[in-house]
């Protein structure tokens, strides 16, 4: 897909819209030991026997520790207004208690500093799921303890950087940290235990809070949210079983995160389905979980089909599928955008991440990727029906920029719009980055058409 086929879509948002790019700390820095950085629980798991599908590490990932210099130039020759980037909690403090590094600090303030020289505006994660180890090694985040050293550091943080970011997210997808790892444990730190997972969530959701409490009784100036990952859940046939499954799907997925951030509460027919296996939430935790956002980050891949007895595969639908087996579904963005602004009094939204993984070859210095860009451009254009139905939508990022350490299934899937040679450490912008570039030409000279327009010069 060229712009010669959507030739108005940048024209169908307002010249405040923000559009970026994304990677986390842990999937390109590399550097796991490097001036007095810490080990993660992701440094852990990649070791274990068989829980990665390459059986490779992020020991050196995109080596964007050393290169970030040339990441950030490249990320200003796209023309975006921001980057949304993690910092690895092991990296500033590097025990997740005790004593602070300065080097690991010193590193984020060059990041930043480079971002604001070259025009980019730092949009900051606090957690990517890069645990520091020594906190596992007490319960991590199904220990209460937890909580009040992520808001140390997260303040830490902010006195280095908040002069100077528009924009903190406390947690990128909780549901990823606490099901993923704590329930099924096919990622960090691969324990399977369901009423732990339930705690982590809680924790992880306290935590974000508590920390917007103390950000703003600090004075912090940026605005300040929380990334989850959502879809919209469907039902594979009209049988009464998989209708049912289809609403307690949508209760673990979207109504768990949701309900307590907007409505104080988690949704009661979660709770009856999880028994014994409930949080346990003490006075004044719901409350401060439903801290004002400035801002709720969404991150949307594809839709959610379930089936009573989980027998339904996406190959089924007949829809294209990415390189991950997930379907290519824009619609699905449109309509959880919807359904998430008719069911809650939501802050302005950003998609924080959304893109695909796909077979890329890098042939004589390009790569070909119609799929991907097609991709971008058709998710783009969801945003673009969803705000035309008042959904108020502030920001839009490519996941990602780089090809990277794609956590359990190593390299072997790639989702970046720059191709990255792990050998080498080559990039190499792929058609999909060359077509958001040019994209961007015309964001921005449809913005300096409007100030024109404005100031009549």
């Amino acid at each position: 897909m060229n712009m010669t086929e959507l030739p108005t879509l940048h024209e169908r948002f307002p010249p405040h819209f923000v559009w970026g790019v994304a990677t986390s700390s842990f999937q390109i820095e590399g550097a796991p030991e490097q001036d007095g950085k810490g080990l993660s629980i992701w440094d852990q798991f990649c070791r274990v026997p068989g829980a990665i599908a390459d059986a490779s590490n992020g020991d050196v990932a995109c080596a964007h520790y050393s290169r970030w210099q040339e990441d950030l130039d490249l990320i200003a020759s796209l023309g975006v207004d921001a980057y949304r980037f993690s910092i690895a909690w092991p990296r500033v403090r590097p025990g997740g208690s005790g004593a602070w590094n300065e080097k690991g600090l010193d590193f984020y303030e060059r990041l930043v500093d480079g971002m604001l020289a070259r025009g980019v505006k730092p949009y900051v994660t606090l957690n990517h799921w890069d645990l520091p180890l020594e906190l596992q090694a007490t319960g991590g985040w199904a220990n209460r303890d937890t909580v009040p050293l992520f808001v140390e550091y997260a303040r830490k943080v902010a006195t280095r950087l908040g002069d100077r970011v528009p924009s903190i997210t406390t947690h990128n997808e909780p549901w990823v940290m606490s099901v993923l790892g704590h329930e099924s444990g096919v990622f960090a730190p691969g324990l399977k235990n369901r009423a732990m997972a339930m705690q982590v969530a809680h924790h992880l959701l306290l935590s974000h809070g508590l920390s917007l409490q103390a950000l703003r009784a600090d004075g912090c100036q940026a605005d300040l949210g929380i990334v989850l990952n959502l879809s919209p859940m469907s039902a594979a046939t009209d049988s009464a079983a998989d209708q049912a499954k289809k609403v307690l799907e949508d209760g673990r997925l979207v109504r768990w995160y949701m309900d307590p951030l907007f409505k104080s509460a988690y949704p009661e027919d979660v709770l009856a389905y999880l028994g014994q296996d409930a949080p346990q939430v003490q006075a004044g935790d719901m409350q401060a979980i439903a801290t004002p956002l400035d801002f709720l980050g969404i991150n949307y891949y594809t839709r959610s089909v379930v089936s009573a007895d989980d027998s339904w595969k996406s190959s089924q639908s007949g829809l294209p599928l990415t390189d991950m087996g997930w379907e290519i579904y824009p619609e699905g963005l449109t309509e959880l955008l919807l359904r998430v602004h008719q069911d809650y009094e939501l802050p302005v939204i950003f998609v924080t991440e959304n893109g695909g993984a796909f077979p890329d070859v890098l042939d004589n210095g390009q790569v070909h990727d119609a799929a991907r860009t097609e991709y971008i451009a058709k998710h783009i254009e969801a945003i673009a029906q969803a705000m035309d139905q008042g959904v108020p939508l502030g920001g839009y990022m490519v996941w990602s920029l780089l090809d990277n350490f794609e956590w359990a299934s190593g390299y072997e899937k790639r989702f970046g719009i720059v191709h990255v040679d792990f050998a080498s450490q080559q990039r190499t912008p792929k058609d999909s980055a060359l077509w958001y570039q040019d994209y961007l030409r015309c964001v921005h000279a449809h913005r300096a058409s409007l100030a024109q327009a404005t100031t009549g010069a």
